[in-house]
């Protein structure tokens, strides 16, 4: 009886020292471990690029190619963990090998090339503007003057747009781009302004179809890449060769339309590997 109970005990000390194993392995390598599993990080909180919804879903653009590339890599759906990336913790994560790749709609520039490798871009998007429907008063970014132009705390757009292209435009700074819709939506704001692939994602909720309008001013080009850690070259490789299936496959075109078309998106086409354009 005695021998019988150590060696449970031993039995269930070994278990937990393979399950301590086996989490630090899955740690060491942004989530995917022993092959079964890889962690990927995305928004999710942009409708229509990143969303968790309430059912614990996951949906939009940027969930539909980072599933399609995991897929290439060798990962079922079942097998992967999405983990919410915010704009700051991007690098960091990446850095610390909390996710394999970053696909939330992460542009690629110099100062991130520095810390971080891409492979893409997968979407070419710009900086826009969502105004109403019903409101032909905007025809050009020097109509913002004097308009009430909403963007969130944080964002670089709505400056982008006071020091360069309408000087005397009012900015409205809210919380989040839900904020800038209901404002939008109520008349309190003119103008939202982000990237157009943002915005069209917003404007093709359900509650909002119909209600809101892309102006497709093109004020900047956010060349959209896939984060991975500095120096990893075979992984860049096989997620760039995973892009070029998807759009060779047309599966591109359809994850677009799926989750872009009720907002009448003119989405570019989609970029060559490695073509990014200024």
């Amino acid at each position: 009886m005695q021998l019988r109970k150590v060696t449970a005990a031993s039995a269930a000390v070994l278990a937990l020292a393979l399950s301590a194993t086996a989490c630090g392995s899955d740690k060491a390598d942004g989530g995917s471990g022993d092959g079964k599993k890889i962690t990927i990080g995305i928004k999710i909180d942009q409708p229509g690029i990143g969303l968790k919804t309430p059912d614990g879903k996951y949906t939009g653009f940027d969930v539909d190619v980072a599933t399609y590339v995991a897929k290439e890599l060798g990962y079922d759906a079942k097998d992967i963990v999405f983990k919410e990336t915010k704009s700051a913790d991007r690098e960091t994560a990446i850095e610390r090998g909390d996710v394999k790749f970053i696909a939330a709609s992460y542009s690629i520039n110099d100062e991130r090339l520095q810390k971080v490798d891409f492979a893409g871009p997968y979407l070419l998007a710009h900086q826009d503007i969502l105004v109403r429907a019903d409101d032909n008063s905007i025809k050009s970014p020097a109509d913002l003057n004097n308009k009430k132009l909403c963007s969130v705390a944080g964002s670089t757009s709505a400056k982008n747009v006071k020091d360069k292209l309408a000087p005397k435009a009012d900015l409205q700074t809210y919380g989040g781009y839900s904020e800038c819709l209901t404002g939008l939506e109520n008349k309190v704001i003119d103008a939202l302004t982000t990237d157009d692939s943002i915005l069209a994602g917003y404007a093709s909720q359900a509650n909002f179809q119909g209600k809101f309008k892309l102006a497709g001013f093109k004020m900047t080009n956010e060349n959209y890449g896939i984060g991975l850690k500095k120096g990893d070259a075979d992984l860049k490789k096989k997620i760039n060769d995973a892009l070029t299936k998807m759009v060779s496959d047309g599966s591109w075109d359809k994850a677009v339309k799926d989750n872009f078309g009720p907002a009448n998106y003119k989405n570019e086409p989609a970029p060559k590997i490695g073509n990014i354009v200024k």
